[in-house]
């Protein structure tokens, strides 16, 4: 096992590094506060080749693979959650159902303009009272000749406001058991009866954008379908493994931003007399800060390198984000009582509201757990 990165990966960090020092981290904080989605920093990362980071060359995409996927997007979410969260779901969650899935003729068309981020994409799977339990959604695609008629409502939507295409899924059979009746389509947010609600006044990554989408027989070619009709949930699962390994990144990039931080008010200061805290304490509440975080920087990279190989990791994929998210919450609720009154206002308390919701998204910290065990208990201890 060799933990040390290619020369490429690393010089695709360090490219990474100062994309996000010198345009993502200034404004982050302002963006927040105005719930500003970073339309302007989105459309220079795909001039970076960051939208079509597993995208094929042939596609005019960077192929970089997952590991190095996971190096970008940690520096990006160590700079801003919800610049880094609009990227990876167009990525993880889009891009590569879309290349797995989609059409010959679909990909030639859309996938290099996906590639530069000339066109965004979303994910829709997530409904209104069909969360964790996702294969119970009632979104319904109906066939009329050679297009499907989808009807429904979708909820919790990243990037569904500002998104030129969105994967949905919809149930193709009634009749059949929730998980064998569902199929998956890209849908043209541009066509009639496709709109979204409100942005979410959300406690994290306020500056992501977060709507509801309703679906009023919105018609779509059959040539937009994913695969076979039917075959959707699997789609949705598989693909989840990909967003879940994302999500555990955004949680390490969140924590390694707030421990820097945290680094940097304390760098060259002696601990005040009275203070809750010596100057050893400090030291080894850094020294836990960072156990965590390269704790589930190993794990991550772990399952992102099963994932670039085609070997299966379900359970290496939860587990990275139940461990890094975890740990997350806890490296940036050090931050922000190590810092004091100092805590309550800027970057560290900005990351402890942003950490909150990968616990949440692309799966629960119990349905992580829940998938782990069920790995226990087929024999993949």
């Amino acid at each position: 096992m060799d933990f040390r990165l290619t020369n490429e990966q690393q010089a695709l960090q360090d490219e990474a590094r100062g994309f996000a020092d010198d345009v993502v981290a200034p404004g982050a904080q302002e963006r927040d506060r105005a719930h500003e989605f970073p339309r302007d920093v989105v459309r220079q990362a795909g001039e970076k080749g960051y939208l079509g980071l597993l995208i094929p060359e042939e596609y005019g995409g960077g192929s970089v693979g997952n590991v190095a996927q996971c190096l970008i997007l940690e520096e990006i979410a160590r700079a801003d959650a919800s610049t880094h969260v609009t990227i990876s779901v167009h990525n993880s969650l889009f891009t590569v159902p879309v290349l797995t899935w989609g059409t010959e003729a679909f990909k030639k068309k859309y996938l290099p303009r996906f590639a530069t981020g000339e066109l965004l994409g979303a994910y829709a799977l997530t409904e209104p009272h069909s969360g964790s339990d996702a294969a119970a959604l009632s979104t319904t695609a109906v066939r009329d000749g050679d297009e499907w008629v989808l009807n429904g409502t979708k909820m919790w939507i990243t990037t569904g406001a500002s998104a030129n295409f969105v994967v949905v899924f919809a149930r193709t059979d009634k009749d059949a058991p929730n998980v064998k009746g569902i199929s998956a389509f890209v849908v043209d947010t541009d066509q009639p009866g496709f709109t979204c609600g409100k942005k979410e006044n959300k406690t994290g990554i306020r500056a992501s954008e977060t709507v509801q989408l309703f679906l009023e027989d919105v018609r779509v070619p059959d040539e937009n379908l994913l695969g076979e009709v039917n075959r959707g949930f699997n789609y949705a699962l598989e693909t989840l493994n990909g967003g879940r390994i994302g999500i555990a990144t955004q949680a390490v990039g969140i924590a390694k931003g707030a421990l820097d931080a945290a680094i940097a008010h304390f760098d060259g200061k002696v601990a005040e007399k009275g203070s809750v805290f010596s100057s050893q304490d400090v030291d080894f509440r850094f020294a836990d800060m960072a156990t965590r975080i390269e704790a589930s920087r190993l794990l991550v990279w772990r399952a992102a390198q099963m994932r670039d190989r085609n070997e299966p990791h379900v359970r290496e994929a939860s587990m990275a984000k139940l461990v890094a998210s975890r740990s997350s919450n806890a490296v940036c609720r050090d931050a922000v009582a190590l810092l004091g009154p100092a805590g309550q206002v800027g970057a560290c308390e900005r990351m402890l509201r942003d950490a909150r919701v990968t616990e949440i998204y692309e799966g629960t910290t119990e349905i992580q757990r829940l998938v782990v065990s069920r790995a226990l208990k087929a024999g993949r201890g």
